[in-house]
């Protein structure tokens, strides 16, 4: 039996015997009637291309074909590139989270990423910050010897992907008595949506390709909506948009990952398809987007993440319209892993 049916009986079973949902229960795909007929379209003013010769792998089922996780962290390193193994980064947070005890709320996920460094340099004596989903949180102050503390007193306690929308019950602050710069510091990420994009050269030429050229779609099409936001750029209601390690399945590249905090811009639920022609639903800027400690009070983290393999640039505009702005999936068939969705307590695992 081929690959590809062997991989979708497999697949089948599990959800049989983990009660994990089907990709039409897990995400709303788009479909003409309800999303205009633009859903059925590439993007047809993308000039960037893919090298002549990137290819991917395009016959094996891709949903449900990826390692649960119950909370993920991305550590800034201001690099694009690293170590085959990111635990193998001598000196860095990424070799003390190999070294440390695991959080007790299930698998954690970890990713070195580009966003910056406190000093915007990839230097591993120095504190960085790191990014918790999907509480949406940002760490700051963090060094190798205070990992095992951020893990007991922080991520251990934090939201999982299985978790209910609850407001979030975490520290401010978390000390460790192994930390000679004082204690890490935590507060709200400001972003509505953070989209990782595999750009690990070193295990996959595909992703080191692939990476910038469908960040530089994506922001084309965000810029517009007045969205785009650069790494330092911390103005809340935007979308971040980092690079990550190997996140697994490199042949299926680009895989991309979308964290949305709940209804992110107001339009979850508008059918494009009944207003007027060339009309764009109107953003909203949600209450929690406000500042102050009322807003944090009703943070509850991220809703969904979609993650989807094989984007390619002309997939970008949609990939924006549909999936960023309203959390759907276009090319469920092709693209789509998995992921959750907190707010209807379901997973792809």
């Amino acid at each position: 039996m081929a690959a590809a049916g062997l991989m979708s009986i497999f697949g089948g079973a599990r959800r049989v015997l983990t009660g994990s949902a089907r990709a039409s229960e897990l995400f709303p795909q788009t479909r003409p009637d309800v999303d205009g007929e633009a859903c059925k379209h590439d993007c047809d003013s993308c000039t960037v291309k893919y090298p002549r010769h990137f290819k991917v792998e395009e016959t094996h089922p891709l949903y449900g074909n990826i390692k649960p996780w119950s909370t993920h962290v991305l550590v800034a390193t201001s690099k694009t590139d690293w170590s085959r193994h990111v635990e193998d980064e001598r000196g860095s947070v990424m070799e003390a989270f190999g070294h440390a005890s695991k959080p007790s709320n299930g698998r954690l996920m970890l990713s070195a990423s580009n966003m910056p460094t406190p000093n915007n340099r990839p230097d591993y004596n120095q504190p960085t910050t790191i990014l918790v989903l999907p509480a949406f949180t940002i760490i700051e102050n963090v060094t190798p010897p205070a990992v095992p503390s951020l893990i007991n007193k922080y991520i251990s306690r934090a939201p999982t992907t299985s978790d209910p929308l609850d407001p979030l019950a975490l520290p401010k602050t978390i000390s460790s008595s192994r930390s000679s710069v004082g204690d890490m510091v935590a507060r709200p990420c400001p972003h509505r949506v953070v989209v990782l994009l595999c750009s690990h050269r070193t295990r996959d030429a595909r992703c080191g390709q692939s990476a910038p050229l469908v960040k530089k779609e994506l922001e084309r099409h965000l810029r517009p909506l007045g969205l785009d936001r650069d790494l330092d750029d911390e103005r809340p209601g935007g979308v971040g948009i980092y690079f990550v390690n190997h996140v697994g399945g490199h042949k299926y590249s680009a895989n991309m990952l979308i964290y949305r905090r709940p209804d992110a811009f107001g339009i979850d639920t508008v059918q494009r398809a009944k207003l007027p022609p060339g009309q764009e639903p109107q953003l909203v800027k949600p209450a929690d987007d406000e500042e102050g400690e009322d807003a944090e009070k009703r943070d509850v983290g991220a809703a969904q993440c979609i993650w989807l393999a094989r984007v390619r640039p002309e997939d970008c505009e949609n990939i924006v319209r549909y999936t960023i702005l309203q959390g759907k999936v276009v090319k469920g068939d092709k693209q789509l892993r998995g992921g959750f969705d907190r707010s209807k307590g379901v997973m792809s695992w």
